[in-house]
């Protein structure tokens, strides 16, 4: 199924518009071809149904040649699907800062159009915890939200949303942000995203063993003990703190579930398995929340 282009969001002033910086590089700058590409990861998908309302995902952020096939899995299980908000929660990888960043007003700008900042849900995720601020130079060079973009609005058409930038990621953090973002959705349909690749650089066979341990944590739901793994360098996850956020505050909201949708690393893609990158997809939902999620 063919969507438009470009979607109809209200409209906002430029100066307070997230330009992107990935465009044409880590996927596609034009509009049709970025959105034709995405068809073409969406079609190689099966048709499944997991068997509950889906309250948060866990998904790549490489570039698309990497890992768009692998992210396609998690967005492609949202079609048919509609929220109120979507947090999109991402680690930093341009600056250290303590705790977290939210760019609480106008929106990110992708080739699709202009995905709003839903700017209420921002200043109650602010209002409901210490950790989250406002630090406009952390979301200004980082990709790790930007590049789930395009698929959102690929499989939802129009929607708000609130990025979030993890400056830290320990358990402190982590807890409470999940804390803050479940306090701040209170009874609305809330999506959350986090945005995460697996292990770096090893080669093919340790990658796999490691992000076997990993993903173990996430289809467990065990946010305690993927962090624990990933202290301890069992793991490694660019974005564990965001995993472990989502897998917390779905928790909160009633999900009970989750389902590995796909597992690669880059070596399935390039064929060098001698230095390799580690990609899933991952769903939190809950069958309980079915009837409460289709109003």
């Amino acid at each position: 199924m063919m969507v438009s282009l470009r979607y109809a969001y209200p409209p906002m002033t430029a100066q307070r518009i997230k330009k992107s910086v990935i465009a044409g590089s880590w996927y596609p700058g034009d509009p049709r071809t970025l959105q034709e590409e995405i068809e073409r990861f969406f079609s190689r998908v099966p048709e499944r149904d997991i068997g509950g309302a889906i309250v948060g995902i866990v998904a790549p952020h490489a570039g698309y040649d990497y890992s768009g096939q692998v992210a396609a899995h998690a967005y492609r299980q949202l079609r048919r699907n509609s929220f109120d908000a979507v947090i999109v929660v991402g680690p930093s990888h341009q600056r250290f800062f303590r705790g977290v960043s939210v760019y609480p007003t106008g929106g990110y700008e992708t080739p699709l159009g202009v995905v709003p900042v839903d700017e209420t849900l921002a200043g109650h995720i602010i209002e409901s915890g210490p950790v989250v601020s406002a630090i406009p130079e952390a979301h200004t060079q980082e990709h790790s939200v930007e590049i789930q973009l395009p698929f959102l609005q690929a499989a939802l058409g129009g929607f708000k949303f609130v990025p979030l930038i993890m400056g830290d990621q320990n358990r402190d953090t982590c807890e409470e942000l999940a804390g803050a973002i479940v306090r701040a959705a209170g009874t609305r349909k809330v999506l959350i995203v986090g945005s995460s690749d697996l292990s770096h650089y090893h080669t093919y066979e340790k990658a796999v063993v490691m992000d076997r341990r990993a993903l173990g944590h996430l289809v467990r739901m065990d946010a305690s003990g993927l962090l624990e793994d990933l202290e301890a360098g069992f793991s490694e996850a660019c974005g564990g703190g965001p995993a472990a956020v989502t897998v917390m505050a779905a928790r909160k909201l009633g999900a009970d579930r989750a389902e590995l949708l796909k597992y690669a690393n880059s070596g399935d893609v390039t064929g060098d398995r001698s230095s390799v990158v580690g990609y899933a997809s991952v769903a939190f939902f809950g069958a309980g929340l079915k009837n409460y999620l289709d109003k």
